[in-house]
């Protein structure tokens, strides 16, 4: 297959864009919108995504067999990596999941058509609606693909004209999507535009931000203040900075299968997108004192990390990130051959590869991993001890992957979010969150939308 040139991002390596070019793309967005997009229902959007998501999830599928063809080489990702990552993503796009969003957001599905009074509205007399972005821009940041066709996906339901900036090199899978959506509906398709350039362009994205309404965000808490600076005072900003993840094992659920389980569970969390976005665990804190210790628990861990590396394999890494991963390891070996009492260390790896690394230390300090499938598994005695040791991360921690007994499980979550953390799931979905999860915390299309209240006259 291929693809034809609909977007900038399908242009040559050698093409040049020029701030014209984009504030030319920018208006014929907009255009295109008014002419084709602001007047389709929520029910057109919905309808229209469901097939295009189901359609990805057909082996036969054009766009999805040249994602797992070509995308190993394009991304960094292995097939059987971009495989289960991709059908977790296409799986939610289903009109139940869209239409749950909808209401948690806007209370009514149908608010982005019309004016509704809910219950309470009726009670005082007063309807409202939502209005999208004329305009929207999106600046992913491409260590994984799914934040970006996320937000393709709100931008639709909103009915917003969309120009998605990918990071340098990462246009790969939203351009597929847009492709996707172009093929589905062509007229839909003239309303996205996606391209890729390395960030600090500041000729480019000065004509970008001068036209978008709306600008959405992921990177480093730098970069999100950099743009933010940078954009006119009438422009919405929604930023998506530096968070971190990690999991916690209650001793209660150490035992047989259980702990079988649970180990298989948090190898799908470090495995998932080789363990690069914002909701993969740097650490799995273990509590002591169940059948299998925090120690044993990091040796069974490596076991099957071992195994999903002949069926989930990393892939290839840069040169310049294998050479991270080969200086972290040889940090560790030092550790662990000193024998320092009460700082133990151990260390279990790949041969003769950076594929995966487990660490265990009895410090229970939170640590940072480099990532692409390195954990460290530390050793505490309660969820309190845990919060203590990861207090230098408070303020940006993203999601906590649990596995306790459901009796306890409540009231670790409750715990969790009155220390901050703004996602509590059980292990094994740490990466895999629903099309209602509130990003950071926030409402993900909520934020977007501007309100209109109608206070009606009084019948009486």
């Amino acid at each position: 297959m291929i693809l034809p040139n609909y977007f900038l991002a399908d242009l040559p390596p050698e093409a040049t864009l020029s701030p014209a070019m984009i504030t030319e793309a920018c208006q014929t967005l907009k255009r295109n919108r008014g002419r084709y997009l602001a007047g389709r229902s929520t029910d057109d959007m919905v309808r229209l995504l469901c097939d295009v998501g189901e359609g990805w999830l057909q082996p036969e599928n054009p766009f999805r067999k040249l994602a797992l063809e070509i995308g190993p080489a394009e991304t960094g990702f292995s097939r059987a990596t971009l495989e289960k990552g991709l059908d977790n993503f296409f799986w939610q796009l289903t009109a139940e999941n869209m239409e749950a969003l909808l209401e948690q957001e806007l209370g009514d599905t149908r608010r982005l058509d019309r004016m509704v009074a809910t219950n309470a509205g009726q009670q005082c007399n007063r309807s409202a609606m939502a209005v999208g972005p004329e305009f929207l821009v999106h600046i992913t940041a491409g260590n994984v693909p799914n934040p970006a066709l996320m937000s393709i996906v709100i931008g639709l339901l909103t009915r917003s004209a969309q120009f998605v900036k990918c990071a340098s090199g990462t246009a790969f899978l939203p351009r597929l999507f847009a492709h996707s959506l172009y093929d589905a509906d062509p007229k839909l398709g003239a309303c996205l535009e996606i391209a890729g350039w390395r960030g600090g362009k500041v000729d480019l994205e000065t004509a970008l931000f001068a036209e978008a309404d709306c600008v959405t965000a992921t990177g480093s808490d730098e970069t999100l203040a950099a743009i933010r600076a940078r954009l006119p005072l009438k422009t919405r900003f929604l930023g998506y900075g530096h968070r971190v993840s990690f999991g916690f094992v209650d001793s209660a659920v150490l035992h047989g299968s259980s702990a079988r389980q649970i180990i298989s569970h948090t190898a799908d969390d470090v495995v998932a997108w080789n363990q690069l976005g914002c909701l993969s665990p740097h650490v799995i804190y273990v509590e002591s004192g169940g059948k299998v210790s925090p120690e044993q628990f990091a040796e069974m861990l490596a076991d099957e990390l071992e195994r999903r590396e002949q069926t989930e394999p990393r892939g290839e890494l840069a040169t310049e990130h294998a050479a991270v991963i080969a200086s972290r390891r040889a940090f560790y070996e030092v550790r662990a051959a000193a024998h320092v009492e009460g700082a133990e260390t151990l260390m279990w790896h790949s041969r003769n590869s950076t594929a995966w690394t487990v660490i265990y230390e009895a410090d229970p300090r939170f640590q940072l991993s480099c990532l692409n499938r390195f954990v460290y598994v530390k050793g505490v005695k309660n969820l309190d001890e845990m919060l203590q040791n990861a207090e230098s991360v408070r303020d940006q921690v993203s999601t906590v992957g649990i596995a306790a007994p459901q009796r306890k499980a409540h009231e670790l979550a409750e715990q969790l979010a009155r220390w901050s953390v703004t996602r509590v799931c059980p292990l094994g979905r740490m990466q895999n969150p629903p099309l209602t999860w509130r990003h950071d915390g926030r409402p993900v299309l909520g934020d977007m939308v501007t309100w209109t209240d109608w206070e009606m006259e009084d019948s009486r």
